[in-house]
């Protein structure tokens, strides 16, 4: 903070109440050199930025979703609307003011508008602004963007910036009712469940006029999932959507954030018939935003999940089946408290038979490899059965001791305790032949489970329609495991990469004549998925194996 007023922080007009209280409780101005760190932001770097992210951890600035993002980033974002020339830039969750900074230098006439809620890193962004000479066509607002109003502009509006990732459940009921309703105003349906990202997109939407247009870096998780239907829909709708680019789960795109990043470029009005679709190993390729894979307006309308069509369509191999035509695939038991129904000091004395060795964890089935054989290393899960009368009158003395001690745990009161009859009954599903992993920042491990162990929500099971004999099913097995990529799944924020039950069957294997030849992975060495539900043809499946 002393810094930030040594640099000029107080020369910016436009001081907030909340800014002022902070300055009046800082401690007093150092007499440290500011000169280094005056060369710094004029040179581009973001030292005071840096020094906030340093002083406050990633689990600090989650509830605000300060999330900073990197200098490739930001330049390539900035000037992919250079040829555009703005006249006034809006940087929503301006932060420190890397992009308000990028923008001021890329567009030496532009008016610059910087929205940052918190009253800290508006002082960091003013002191930088001053130094860089940008304070006097820079106009910093403390406030929610979503409350933002803007005066009418004789030219373009530019909207660049990094929307905060918010989770929902830290959004107040006031917030998602204003959702619901400026939706509606578009004639579009929204989820409660939706992050404040969203929030932001959809008052860019509300704030910008024909001709505008936007930039802006986000976690991609709204490319795949359900409340992503509002984003899509606004981004192919009223934000006027011309093309996404999305930096491979693997790269670090946000300093101490594990997420996918995905950056989309709009411009309010237009009318696509093709949007431009485009993934990069790194944010330095980014660098120019163009180019991509062309795909039709109608085709991401329809799609259900965005992130496959960023990948050239290949054909699947002649013959080859949906996973589903040959195996169900069951997410494992939820126990609804794994504290109280895996075993422990808790449940000591229960008859071994209401104990089953069980897969607990993904990291389980990584470490076996190809197969699981042993069962020592696992865990039991206590699974009663719903008629404690089956038991012998010993074992019910026992089993009804413990769960008296369950109770006093609050296994009874647990949400799926309570819509489960009887509630002490987990009922844990019969060994399935294969075991897969479905949540993880890697591919999928399939897992032949010739132990025999259950599993419970953090695995899925494959369970053949028909009988496949032993040979085919460590063949599908085997398959699986060298063919699926973690492309094939939907990517959520933290950079997981996750496959339900219903996606899982999608992928495409062969059939089973093919599977018995002893070649077939000569002849076949790459996966072949249907990565998204369009219509009921496949689309674009992996060029490349992730592993």
């Amino acid at each position: 903070m002393g810094l930030a007023l040594r640099l000029g922080a107080a020369e910016v007009a436009g001081w907030s109440e909340p800014e002022k209280r902070l300055a009046r409780e800082a401690a007093s101005p150092s007499s440290t050199d500011v000169s280094s760190v005056r060369e710094e932001i004029r040179a581009g770097q973001d030292p005071l930025g840096d020094a906030f992210c340093a002083l406050r951890s990633p689990v600090e600035r989650r509830p605000a979703g300060a999330t900073y993002t990197s200098r490739d980033i930001v330049w390539a974002m900035v000037a992919w609307a250079a040829k555009k020339r703005p006249v006034r830039v809006v940087d929503p969750g301006a932060g420190s003011g890397r992009f308000t900074l990028a923008a001021g230098r890329c567009f030496p006439a532009a008016e610059l508008v910087a929205i940052e809620i918190d009253p800290l890193a508006a002082i960091l962004l003013r002191a930088q602004v001053r130094v860089a000479d940008l304070h006097r066509r820079t106009r910093v607002v403390v406030d929610d963007f979503r409350r933002l109003e803007l005066a009418s502009s004789v030219g373009t509006t530019l909207f660049v910036g990094n929307p905060p990732y918010v989770r929902h459940h830290r959004i107040s009921a006031e917030w998602k009712a204003w959702l619901t309703a400026t939706s509606r105003r578009f004639g579009l349906p929204a989820s409660r469940l939706a992050g404040l990202h969203v929030h932001f997109m959809l008052a860019t939407a509300t704030l910008g006029r024909p001709g505008d247009l936007g930039c802006f870096v986000t976690s991609a998780e709204w490319l795949d999932v359900n409340y992503g239907s509002l984003p899509r829909k606004l981004f192919l709708g009223p934000l006027g959507g011309k093309a996404i680019h999305l930096v491979e789960p693997t790269a670090a795109a946000f300093a101490g954030v594990d997420t996918t990043a995905a950056i989309l470029c709009f411009e309010i009005g237009a009318k696509q018939s093709q949007i431009a679709m485009r993934r990069v190993q790194s944010p330095r390729g980014l660098h120019p935003l163009r180019g991509g894979r062309k795909v039709r307006r109608v085709e991401l309308d329809a799609a259900i999940r965005w992130t496959p069509l960023t990948r050239s369509v290949r054909e699947a191999p002649s013959g080859y089946v949906e996973l589903g035509e040959l195996c169900r695939v069951h997410r494992g038991q939820v126990t609804g408290s794994n504290r109280v129904w895996i075993e422990g000091d808790h449940s000591r004395g229960l008859p071994r038979a209401v104990l089953f060795p069980t897969v607990t964890k993904a990291r389980e089935l990584f470490a076996a490899g190809a197969n699981l054989r042993d069962l020592a290393r696992l865990r039991r899960v206590i699974d009663l059965p719903a008629d404690l009368d089956e038991l012998s009158a010993g074992d019910r003395r026992r089993v009804r001791s413990f769960l008296r001690k369950a109770k006093q745990m609050g296994a009874a009161d647990g949400f799926i305790a309570r819509h489960r009859k009887p509630w002490w009954s987990v009922g844990l599903k019969e060994p399935a032949p294969i075991l897969a992993t479905y949540m993880a920042r890697r591919s999928p491990a399939f897992v032949r489970n010739l132990a025999g162990a259950r599993h419970i929500n953090i695995a899925h099971g494959l369970y053949p329609r028909e009988p496949l004999p032993e040979p085919l099913l460590d063949a599908l097995a085997g398959y699986l495991s060298t063919a699926t990529s973690i492309e094939s799944g939907r990517t959520y924020a933290g950079g997981l990469t996750k496959f339900e039950p219903r996606e899982m069957e999608r992928l495409l294997v062969p059939p089973p004549n093919l599977l018995a030849e002893q070649d077939l992975f000569e002849r076949h060495p790459s996966g072949f998925a249907h990565p998204s539900c369009v219509g009921k043809s496949p689309s674009g499946a992996s060029e490349s194996r992730s592993r």
